[in-house]
């Protein structure tokens, strides 16, 4: 199977190549369009080379050798441009989050997939967590009973190493955007896809005020058609030396009890004594790589992966009445009827 990676703008773009390089029967070819106008920070032929992994100059060129499967992982304002070009070739794709930078973009881009015949899945990593996994188990059996209220938090380090993410034209915001998308997709997922109806958000820029332009932080609240309320805490609040890039919490509060999860829960507390920091030692499955292989499976069996590029618009629609919402400092209401295909 032939796998092209576009763009090694997000970070998770490592990951991904190790995993698919790691992956027998899979012949993976990059192109990072673009990376000349990120200076400092790696890219292009010279990352790719760091990896491993052959490398073109061009996407046309990637799409020329006919691939089975895209990953694209370029700036969130690139999205639709890069997914609509990969589904014109044939290729099936997974997309980085947030799935585009507005509702109409990622309305279009599933359009775009649907009509060219071919799979368009979000990358929400978080949801393939054996921590989620468990509180989704558990929340299907009953054991919570009705659910009522859910409370998640995803919190994480002001993004380094790529200015991208600090930048509202690529990004499409800042600590809202980033982190209020993976809370959306695991409620998404707990509530079977039902849709949010009432959004009202806060923003601030308490934070590193002096470093970037953007929000880095904020508390969206959202109430669902079937009356369901969940809060996200979607901050850059961690300092820059806390052990890892960030931590994703949900409790989910029900009529018969409380689940909670801790996406990073499982770990290994220590201490570096060379850098005078703390540690974590992750263990157990790697949620990277269990999306990778739901992708890759989908397409060998013609079964749409999850989550899929309705997901992605779903979230994308929290997130665009939460900027609405903080800028006139009221609910924004939503309309319940998809304009999807």
């Amino acid at each position: 199977m032939k796998i092209g990676l576009l763009s090694f703008a997000h970070l998770h773009a490592a990951s991904y190549v190790h995993s698919l390089l790691a992956t027998p029967g899979i012949e993976v070819l990059a192109t990072d369009p673009g990376y000349a106008d990120r200076p400092g920070e790696s890219g292009g032929p010279e990352l790719a080379a760091q990896f491993g992994v052959r490398y073109v100059d061009s996407v046309d060129e990637l799409l020329e050798w006919r691939p089975d499967g895209v990953v694209v992982c370029s700036e969130n304002a690139h999205h639709r441009a890069h997914v609509e070009q990969a589904a014109a070739a044939g290729a099936h794709v997974l997309c980085e989050k947030p799935l585009a930078t507005s509702v109409s973009d990622a309305e279009a881009m599933v359009q775009a997939c649907a009509a060219a015949g071919v799979h368009l899945m979000v990358a929400f990593p978080v949801r393939f967590s054996p921590a989620f996994a468990a509180l989704q188990e558990a929340v299907n059996a009953g054991s919570v009973g009705t659910v009522h209220a859910i409370t998640g938090t995803n919190n994480g380090r002001l993004p380094a190493g790529r200015a991208w993410f600090t930048d509202a034209k690529l990004a499409g915001g800042g600590a809202l955007t980033d982190h209020t998308v993976h809370v959306a997709d695991l409620v998404d997922a707990l509530l079977d896809g039902v849709p949010a109806v009432s959004v009202y958000a806060q923003t601030n820029r308490v934070l590193h005020h002096d470093d970037v332009a953007v929000e880095t932080a904020g508390l969206v609240s959202v109430e669902y058609a079937n009356g369901v309320v969940m809060t996200v805490d979607c901050s850059w609040s961690k300092p820059d030396a806390y052990p890892t890039w960030g931590g994703l919490t949900l409790q989910v509060v029900g009529s018969a009890g409380v689940a909670d999860m801790d996406a990073f829960g499982q770990r290994v507390d220590g201490f570096d004594a060379a850098q005078g920091t703390q540690v974590w030692l992750p263990y157990g499955a790697d949620a990277d790589q269990s999306l990778l292989a739901t992708f890759l499976d989908g397409i060998r069996t013609g079964v749409p992966p999850q989550p899929d590029g309705s997901v992605g618009v779903r979230t994308a629609r929290i997130v665009e009445a939460g900027y609405a919402s903080a800028a006139s400092g009221r609910p924004v209401q939503l309309s319940t009827a998809s304009t999807v295909a």
